[in-house]
């Protein structure tokens, strides 16, 4: 009888173990039939959070399902994606990120994630330049050259402002500093918003704000802009050069954000899913959302970012290391 017992015992332990695999393959050819969790690390409100529920909307219709936006913010997005690896690779989880998932791995000491190996990429998609700004009132810097120049008088006079430490607007400035050779004050604070206040109330001298939040304060006459951090020119401010064509060659700094799901995610489903976000990066109302918060959308293959993200890796892990930056 025990002995029945036990064989019995077995064979539903072989079943399930069997059984379990089975139960959560994903048909491609289904997907999705369910609704889709879209998991942003930050809170809401900002430029990340906008750009998911822009393309979750459209993307949702052509699927037909639809995407329910999570926000699950902490440690400079690594909550959010630490949760996102641990996901089943069903087609169900993905998040949007940016490219702290590049540096993320430099700055802090020990992370609960691969930003490489635990993640598909999907697609990039869309650029928010950052823009060299200072107060109007300062009547002697009118230019990028201005700033090098008054920088190299007085070393460490100058101040620039940071939403944080390891955030793109802070790494901008550390680029800045690298390529031109002139030392700065790094100012941190805790979010953009702080930080722009201080600068609009002349308690530091510069920083390389998102023309999200720079813009409306540029327009309204309050800070000048000298030059965006892109590669090229922005739509937003198409009157403004680079901070290249404007005495730094070779410099380049584009926050891009972009999305992935789990590792062993179906490459039918991440295919299909990319071609659904580039298809709602055309839609002319989704474009029409994101130039509204400087936005300029992209769209790529799976394979793109996955270059991508191994490039941007390799770049802002050197300059970090050599910089010393930590978020930590």
């Amino acid at each position: 009888m025990k002995h029945q017992l036990f064989k019995y015992t077995v064979s539903t332990a072989l079943l399930a173990a069997f059984a379990a695999p089975v139960l959560a393959q994903t048909d491609p050819a289904q997907w999705p039939n369910k609704p889709i969790k879209w998991v942003v690390p930050f809170p809401p409100g900002g430029a990340m959070d906008a750009i998911a529920r822009t393309l979750g909307e459209v993307a949702g219709r052509k699927l037909g399902q639809p995407f329910v936006i999570e926000n699950k913010a902490g440690a400079g997005g690594n909550i959010g994606s630490d949760f996102v690896a641990k996901q089943p690779a069903d087609g169900y989880t993905l998040m949007i990120t940016s490219i702290g998932m590049a540096t993320n791995g430099a700055l802090y000491s020990k992370l609960s994630y691969d930003p490489i190996k635990d993640f598909e990429p999907v697609s990039l998609l869309a650029v928010v330049p950052n823009v060299l700004v200072t107060h109007a009132s300062q009547k002697n810097i009118q230019s990028v050259k201005d700033v090098i120049e008054q920088a190299k008088k007085s070393p460490n006079k100058l101040t620039y402002a940071s939403a944080g430490n390891g955030t793109s607007i802070h790494l901008a400035g550390a680029n800045f500093t690298a390529l031109t050779g002139v030392q700065m004050l790094h100012v941190p604070y805790r979010g953009s918003g702080p930080a722009v206040t201080d600068l609009l109330g002349g308690q530091v001298d510069f920083m390389f704000d998102s023309i999200t939040s720079a813009r409306p304060h540029i327009q309204a006459g309050k800070l000048r802009a000298l030059a965006v951090t892109t590669k090229q020119r922005s739509a937003s401010l198409p009157d403004v050069p680079t901070v290249a064509e404007a005495g730094v060659p070779g410099y380049e700094v584009s926050p891009w954000f972009a999305t992935f799901m789990p590792a062993g995610t179906p490459a039918a489903v991440v295919e299909k899913l990319s071609l659904a976000l580039n298809e709602s990066m055309r839609d002319p109302e989704v474009k029409k959302r994101l130039d509204a918060i400087g936005a300029e959308p992209m769209g790529t293959t799976p394979q793109v970012l996955r270059t991508h993200l191994k490039q941007e890796t390799e770049r802002w892990t050197q300059l970090i290391k050599t910089a010393g930056i930590s978020a930590d």
